[in-house]
């Protein structure tokens, strides 16, 4: 009854939060996406300057009154630096990368300072450590962030809690953002002898080719991953867009990978063979295609070909 309770309590404030502070790859804190309350120093300091009115009182004690209403003041001022620390702090997300399951996932953050500096502040998911930073006034700094990863297919962090409790400590304000932030985790790869040859059934006459080194084959589109020193720079510079030059080498021992020839326990195990063997074969230059579920890639290497082999291995049996 309880957990149903808290799950329901649970649900409620998540649909506030989304409508107070909506997903986005950047934002500006306001004081509608800030929250903020004394911390457990400042409500010590509440009951001390209790105690202290109730003895100036009782004793009509002028230095108590004076001590009293000084910290009072001091605790007002501190409300409002610390609400100050994290307004007008412009957050954007600027970037991830795949890993492999088990693996920490980085997420790059740009905190920009654009009215005043914002010191002591820090950063962190509930289930990782929290890192603390500074952001100078008119600069950018930029944080990456680790969170931990457990499945394959698209992983998305969550909300990213950003707190400060400058400068006395006597408030702590926070805010819950969503960046939008996601990865693509790949699985763990599993190590396993490599799969007898085989060809994915060309007439006799044709020869399968891909990326390689020998024969210049034209010009495409640039796509991200594009080796540098294969750019036309030349017609970049003429105003004619950014290019990728194409070469290709005949795949003599194009070995095909299969998810019915991955050995494994359990669709994750297979999964992981296969991912093994993509590494496997990228390290030892060998081209290599891949059949799965539908989903067919030539045989091929580099690491355009890599990627979108283990982006379909990854995704394999679940909703993109």
């Amino acid at each position: 009854m309880i957990a149903k309770v808290n799950g329901r309590a649970s649900r409620l404030f998540n649909r506030w939060l989304q409508k107070r502070i909506p997903a986005g790859s950047q934002m500006r804190l306001n004081h509608r996406r800030i929250f903020i309350l004394p911390s457990r120093a400042g409500l010590g300091l509440l009951l001390l300057l209790a105690i202290m009115l109730i003895g100036a009182i009782n004793y009509q004690n002028s230095l108590v009154y004076a001590v009293a209403f000084l910290l009072g003041s001091l605790f007002w001022v501190s409300l409002h630096h610390t609400y100050r620390n994290l307004a007008s702090l412009d957050l954007r997300a600027t970037g991830s990368r795949p890993v492999f399951a088990q693996e920490q996932a980085p997420f790059t953050l740009t905190l920009q300072a654009t009215r005043h500096e914002h010191q002591a502040l820090t950063l962190s998911w509930p289930s990782t450590q929290a890192q603390r930073v500074d952001v100078p006034h008119k600069d950018e700094t930029v944080v990456t962030l680790y969170h931990p990863t457990q499945h394959r297919g698209w992983f998305r962090p969550g909300r990213l809690r950003i707190e400060t409790r400058f400068p006395l400590g006597w408030f702590v304000a926070w805010s819950w953002v969503d960046l939008n932030w996601q990865t693509l985790v790949y699985p763990t790869p599993i190590k396993m002898p490599l799969p007898a040859s085989s060809r994915s059934g060309e007439g006799e006459g044709e020869q399968p080719h891909g990326e390689g080194v020998d024969d210049f084959q034209g010009l495409r589109n640039y796509q991200p991953g594009d080796s540098k020193r294969r750019l036309d720079w030349r017609a970049w510079s003429r105003g004619q867009g950014l290019h990728s030059k194409v070469f290709a080498e005949p795949l003599h021992n194009g070995l095909w990978l299969d998810l019915d020839t991955a050995p494994g326990d359990s669709l994750d195990e297979r999964l992981g063979t296969l991912t093994g063997w993509v590494l496997q074969l990228e390290q030892a230059g060998q081209p290599y295609g891949l059949q799965l579920s539908g989903r067919r890639h030539e045989p091929g290497m580099g690491e355009v070909h890599r990627d979108a082999c283990l982006k379909d291995i990854a995704l394999y049996g679940l909703a993109e």
